[in-house]
């Protein structure tokens, strides 16, 4: 199963977004895969960070939305899209999940906010799994996928063989260039997402902006938990990368036994 990866840089409007997804969407199709994911709230960007955010209302997302369903039609592909969803209860950071004839599959919102965003955005409340062309999979978003474990191992032990894993971190002003993934010196995002393959024997697939400075990569990384495929630090670009299901056997999360955390009561 051939996966796709965009990265595309921070876009002013949601116009140069949409430009940016559909070459992102062409991009990968051409080059084989089946389905491409892009960062996390890629529409209209993610609030409360170092840049301006476009304006984004309910019908620039049904907007987005069609637009996008007729991409993923045209190039027979499936994609995973991070935007910013309106609902009654509030902006919500979700993914819209498209098969290959462009019908929106579902949603998957960001469960647990990272402290910063409580009041700019509202938690969703539900996780699915998704099913592509054969490939079942999750998707953790960002903070999800870094701090909270078991977002991961729901997915996993649903049989999830890939945890897409749309994310934002790292700065077009200012920071640092890395240059090799997973040192000890760095960030610990990228080490974080070797955890969550390997304690679960599944792939992970984490795409960030093409930040100038970004603090983690655009990556896949194996159920061994070494990288097998990454784009180079700050380049905006589509990682595409062929990945082995049957490497993806989810014997860890199998493994998961909640009856054996019951709460034995005070010592």
């Amino acid at each position: 199963m051939i996966i796709g990866l965009a990265s595309p840089p921070l876009a002013s409007s949601v116009d140069e977004a949409l430009d940016r997804i559909e070459q992102s969407v062409s991009d990968a199709a051409s080059r084989g895969a089946r389905i491409v994911c892009l960062p996390e709230a890629y529409l209209p960007g993610l609030r409360g960070l170092d840049f301006d955010v476009a304006p984004f209302d309910r019908a620039q997302q049904e907007r987005a939305l069609e637009a996008v369903a007729t991409w993923a039609r045209q190039h027979r592909i499936a994609v995973v899209l991070g935007l910013e969803r309106h609902t009654d209860a509030g902006r919500q950071i979700a993914a819209a999940v498209f098969d290959a004839g462009g019908a929106l599959l579902g949603w998957q919102t960001k469960n647990q906010l990272d402290p910063t965003e409580v009041s700019l955005y509202v938690p969703g409340e539900t996780r699915r799994i998704f099913e592509v062309d054969g490939l079942r999979f999750g998707v953790a978003i960002c903070h999800e996928g870094f701090r909270y474990p078991e977002t991961v191992r729901w997915a996993a032990v649903r049989g999830a063989q890939v945890v897409f894993h749309p994310h934002c971190t790292g700065s077009d002003r200012q920071g640092v260039t890395l240059t090799e993934w997973g040192a000890a010196g760095h960030p610990y995002y990228e080490k974080a997402v070797m955890c969550r393959s390997l304690e679960n024997t599944i792939y992970m697939a984490s795409v960030n902006y093409a930040f100038r400075y970004q603090e983690s990569a655009t990556a896949v990384i194996a159920p061994s938990g070494a990288c097998v495929a990454r784009l180079p630090y700050g380049q905006p670009g589509v990682l595409v990368h062929d990945i082995d299901l049957a490497a993806a056997t989810g014997l860890l999360a199998s493994r998961y036994a909640p009856e054996r955390y019951r709460d034995a009561g005070p010592a």
